[in-house]
């Protein structure tokens, strides 16, 4: 364990030894490109009476709340779990009361939900650690592995209006009691005239990962090598010290394989 060993790949480097390790370590993943199409806007109050009233909408922006991750064994698949997730995404939106006006902000909640299957090993261990004040309380038959669901920033595609037919639009499940703080009120679920339909784009990684320990070769310790400054109180000497934005005031040139016709041909 304590021999040295030539690092390939390390060019005038040796590693050290070699280190057992504790680290998460993924087991299966996915990528997905989803197009959500005709998702129903959740108002409050307020915003469902513009709605009711207003000429037409378009969406201007829109981001990701929370995201909710449910995790289950597949049963007779041993080694595999669905992954159930929920999506919040607030959408704020321009309502135009008439053509030619000035739009008036609307902000909704849009939910979606999806599916995902992947293979993340068997476990069957309780684990106790010295910084956890409470015993985890998973039994060992359901001990699972850790889902990590990554959003990219979603695209905001279109809105559009459309008169309520049968029952008012209903989320997959309850919605948290903090995501509905942000809207300061309770989202109206009847007597409405007009829903408003959101589609956004959404590219998102999903993975499975459980913590082993894995022996990896060592080059050294990591040393700081940059010296901790203090920080000045003097806020013109603070100032002095930010580079003058030039590229503000003048933007660069076109990049050279974008130089031409601007079609990307030179």
């Amino acid at each position: 364990m304590n021999d040295t060993i030539i690092g390939d790949g390390f060019p005038g480097s040796n590693i050290r030894e070699s280190v057992c390790i504790n680290a998460p370590r993924i087991y299966d993943s996915c990528s997905d490109k989803d197009c959500l199409e005709d998702l129903p806007l959740l108002l409050t109050k307020p915003g469902q009476c513009i709605a009711d009233k207003a000429a037409s909408v378009r969406i201007s922006n829109v981001s990701v709340c929370s995201v909710s991750v449910d995790l289950q064994p597949v049963p007779f698949h041993k080694g595999y779990y669905s992954v159930d997730m929920t999506f919040y995404f607030d959408v704020c939106l321009d309502a135009f009361m008439a053509p030619n006006a000035l739009p008036m902000p609307v902000k909704g909640l849009a939910v979606f939900s999806k599916r995902a299957v992947l293979y993340g090993s068997e476990g069957s261990v309780k684990v106790f650690t010295s910084d956890c004040s409470d015993e985890r309380k998973t039994e060992p038959s359901e001990s699972c592995p850790k889902a990590i669901v990554q959003v990219a920033q979603p695209v905001a595609l279109s809105a559009r209006l459309c008169e309520r037919r049968g029952s008012c639009p209903m989320p997959p499940c309850r919605i948290p009691e903090e995501i509905m703080r942000r809207y300061g009120g309770e989202f109206v679920r009847a007597e409405a005239e007009r829903d408003i339909l959101v589609s956004i784009g959404i590219f998102t990684v999903v993975q499975l990962e459980r913590s082993v320990q894995m022996l990896i070769p060592a080059i050294d310790f990591c040393i700081p090598k940059k010296e901790c400054v203090a920080s000045s109180e003097d806020p013109c000497e603070l100032f002095s010290a930010i580079e003058f934005p030039t590229e503000e005031f003048f933007p660069s040139d076109l990049p050279e394989d974008n130089k031409g016709c601007g079609c990307g041909r030179k």
